[in-house]
């Protein structure tokens, strides 16, 4: 089958046809891929901001349809519909059990078993997944099974960012109506954090980006004001008073932005780092101002989101009109065309390409 490998750091994605799948074991499924969104994390595997091991298929935000399940499984069958989940619900460990599937214990081992095999050597796929690829194979726990009557491109995009970006104004800030968001970042993960502060009842929400067209993106998705960087004084003025934000999420990962995060919002107000950054960069914060600042400092993985619930919720505000998905589609694609689509997110001109299969 065809798939796209990346086997260096900062190289171009290797396209390749020749691509096989490992036996299916018990507890796994079979699935072919319809479509899969092209999100920045897969730039940042490619860039070694998020550590993958080469080769490796990269993609970890899809959905396919099931072709056949492995022995054990029981909660789908072939020919169902299913959206991928690079973080697994397992439902069996301390993490699912206590109510925080997005850490789920399972997630480890799934990223360490490779289901791939190129030139008879098993390959592992991103986060576990691979979904720039015509197949995979991953654990029942990975898959999320949909409505029959959802088309699969808009399906693909819970997979990941929006999962992500809503979830983390839902789940995670817990944005409350009446109040105000600034949102760093209007990438894919950033838009979606818009939207999710929009569904939440947010009164003012602020987008700070350095690219204009993605500021435009913003306003049609829900933000009531933006700006670049240099402005962003002057529009807490405007819109607090000076005083801070009750929310600031960053959706970059970058340790400068990570900080004006967290300065941005107000003394008891909460900052949320949605962002995936690297592992040797560090943000600095002195002992007294954790204190005296009595903000709310915390990560969001996967957006906070139990996937199985929060999933079909995502879509359930898709069908009622409350969640614009159409849109966030700036270009679809084939897999042939995946590393042009990484320059023109590179360079902002897409939130989000879709390669369909």
């Amino acid at each position: 089958m065809k798939a796209a490998i990346l086997t260096a750091l900062n190289e171009p994605l290797q396209i390749r046809d020749d691509v096989g799948l490992a036996d299916l074991g018990p507890g796994e499924v079979h699935l072919k891929i319809v479509s899969s969104g092209v999100c920045h994390s897969d730039l940042s595997a490619q860039n070694g901001t998020i550590p993958v091991a080469t080769p490796c298929v990269l993609g970890h935000e899809g959905a396919g349809v099931i072709q056949e399940v492995g022995p054990g499984v029981t909660q789908v069958k072939a020919g169902d519909p299913v959206i991928l989940s690079f973080t697994p619900a397992c439902r069996e460990c301390k993490n699912c059990l206590r109510g925080q599937s997005y850490l789920c214990d399972a997630m480890v081992p799934m990223m360490m078993t490779p289901h791939f095999v190129i030139d008879g050597n098993p390959v592992s796929g991103m986060t576990g997944c691979g979904t720039f690829a015509e197949e995979m194979i991953v654990p029942e726990s990975a898959v999320v099974k949909v409505d029959d009557d959802i088309p699969l491109d808009i399906v693909s995009l819970i997979g990941c960012g929006v999962t992500t970006g809503v979830g983390a104004s839902i789940n995670t800030a817990k944005v409350t109506p009446g109040s105000s968001v600034v949102v760093f970042g209007a990438g894919g993960v950033g838009i979606s954090a818009i939207q999710g502060a929009r569904i939440a009842g947010a009164a003012e929400i602020l987008a700070v980006d350095l690219v204009d067209s993605k500021l435009n993106m913003a306003k049609q998705f829900g933000a009531t004001h933006v700006c670049k960087p240099d402005d962003f004084e002057g529009m807490n003025l405007q819109i607090t008073g000076g005083e801070g934000f009750d929310y600031a999420l960053e959706c970059i990962g970058n340790p400068v932005t990570i900080r004006a995060t967290y300065d941005a919002a107000r003394r008891g107000g909460t900052a949320v780092v949605v962002g995936v950054g690297r592992m040797d960069q560090n943000i600095e914060f002195t002992a007294f101002e954790l204190f005296y600042a009595d903000k709310n400092l915390r990560g969001s993985m996967y957006g906070s989101s139990n996937v199985r619930t929060f999933m079909p919720k995502l879509l359930r505000l898709w069908k009622a009109g409350k969640l614009d998905l159409e849109n966030m589609i700036s270009r679809r694609i084939k897999i042939d065309e995946v590393n042009d689509a990484f320059r023109a997110m590179q360079e902002g001109e897409v939130i989000r390409s879709v390669i369909n299969f």
